[in-house]
């Protein structure tokens, strides 16, 4: 079993404000959809609560502290290593969740966007000298990517 952590975050590790995104890059959520389509995803409460609904074609769990947290179409969790089972869980956040699970994590997929933004939230601290880049993508400013200018970088553990 595996934890591979996907985020989006500027260039000061910034991955949300007031429980959104503090940006609109509709390339990247294609991306994502590639990324995790078909594949468990696990996410804290306060991520789970700023989706409309559960994410399609994909098991979407939810790590929380609160025991009688319930929401349609959501698998409740209290503890992640009930997850050992499955071959690849993707980690899409929020903070706290990154936090605690960056340290079992194998594989990041990170979209680093070429801005800085407003927000309350943000990606921890990574150290680089433990991952090494397996694949990495460049996304200029373009007329199919109008908003800002990103890369998705594939990083895995040394």
């Amino acid at each position: 079993m595996s934890f591979t952590l996907v985020a989006a975050f500027d260039e000061n590790r910034l991955i949300g404000a007031n429980n959104n995104l503090p940006w609109y890059l509709p390339a990247d959520l294609k991306i994502f959809k590639q990324n995790t389509l078909n594949k468990p995803i696990l996410m804290g409460r306060k991520t789970c609560e700023s989706l409309k609904k559960p994410l399609p074609k994909r098991t979407n769990w939810v790590l929380t502290r609160q025991p009688d947290y319930h929401r349609e179409g959501f698998r409740i969790i209290h503890d992640w290593r009930l997850l050992l089972g499955d071959k690849e869980v993707m980690v899409i956040g929020g903070a706290k969740i990154f936090e605690l699970l960056l340290p079992q994590a194998d594989k990041m997929i990170i979209t680093h966007i070429n801005a800085t933004f407003s927000g309350d939230t943000y990606f921890p601290e990574i150290f680089w000298s433990e991952w090494q880049i397996t694949n990495q993508e460049v996304y200029p400013i373009s007329e199919n990517n109008p908003h800002h200018a990103f890369s998705v970088v594939t990083y895995h553990r040394i």
